[in-house]
């Protein structure tokens, strides 16, 4: 009887062990995927830092169809809808490479943290994202107010041609040509407003952020007193201490949307400088599924 009741206790504390063993495992490997389950999300993040994962693919632009430019993209997880999924092309600032855009930490300048957010942000509720290059590898500005620069007969022009042709053709994954929507920041800024003044129909909604009409600079910015017929529901992001393009320049674009009748949200932070806002992330997200027939 004795020899009995000692094995059991051993086999009880055996048991007990193994329990333990077993369920800090699974502590320690995380929440456990259920086979062919997608995974929550193309980012993974830190305490500091924010990292998506892109593909990249080189179009050739242009008449003669020699210019490279890189395009970076992403679609979200999961099965994409019937009529494939919306997308944002997202336009970066002037010397700053799109590719950086997959990619950042909190203890970088200009808020760029919150670019990376975005897109994270965007591809978590079912948005493809395409961040094409601007010139020579992204370290210049976007054609659309260069001086004695026409931007008809731009490549950036042809560049977006190519990636509205793209989007039809499934060239950058499952993607729905009847839901496209476009941002960007400071010269992606001014890009963004291009979109409606150049290629009228071809998205459903904008947003802005730190910037302005297509053909502003900074502080000049004549903004035309008619507006596009058919320009798109616009969101504008913009800190009010930015002093490369004043706030000041944003507002008559704004109003003369207004008073044309255009849908416009303003979001602005009192302190926030040249840069992409903390709220930026949700807004988009809110901005363009008021203006998705999918969504």
């Amino acid at each position: 009887m004795g020899n009995e009741r000692g094995t059991m206790k051993r086999r009880a504390v055996l048991a007990t062990v193994a329990a333990v063993l077993v369920a800090g495992g699974l502590a320690l490997a995380g929440p456990v995927t259920p086979a062919g389950a997608a995974p929550p999300s193309r980012c993974a993040t830190t305490w500091t830092t924010m990292t998506c994962a892109r593909n990249t693919t080189t179009v050739w632009t242009g008449d003669s169809g020699l210019v490279p430019r890189q395009v970076h993209w992403q679609v979200p997880t999961g099965t994409a809808p019937a009529g494939g999924w919306p997308v944002v092309i997202m336009f970066s600032p002037s010397l700053y490479s799109s590719q950086l855009a997959w990619s950042s930490s909190r203890l970088l300048p200009a808020g760029a943290y919150y670019q990376t957010a975005s897109i994270k942000a965007l591809l978590d509720a079912g948005y493809a994202v395409i961040t094409p290059e601007n010139p020579l590898g992204g370290y210049t500005a976007w054609a659309t107010n260069l001086p004695l620069v026409d931007y008809g007969s731009s490549n950036d022009r042809a560049l977006v041609d190519d990636l509205l042709a793209g989007i039809g053709t499934n060239r950058f994954g499952p993607l729905d040509a009847d839901r496209r929507f476009a941002t960007g920041m400071s010269s992606g800024g001014y890009m963004t407003s291009r979109m409606a003044v150049s290629h009228p129909g071809a998205f459903r909604a904008l947003a802005v952020q730190s910037g302005s009409y297509a053909t502003c600079a900074g502080p000049l910015c004549p903004v035309p007193q008619t507006m596009p017929a058919d320009h798109p529901p616009t969101l504008f992001l913009h800190g009010k201490a930015d002093f490369i393009v004043p706030i000041a320049t944003m507002y008559p674009y704004r109003d003369r949307l207004r008073a044309a009748g255009v849908p416009t949200r303003t979001v602005t932070e009192t302190w926030a400088r040249h840069e992409f806002l903390a709220a930026t992330p949700g807004e988009l997200v809110a901005w363009f599924r008021a203006y998705d027939p999918g969504a």
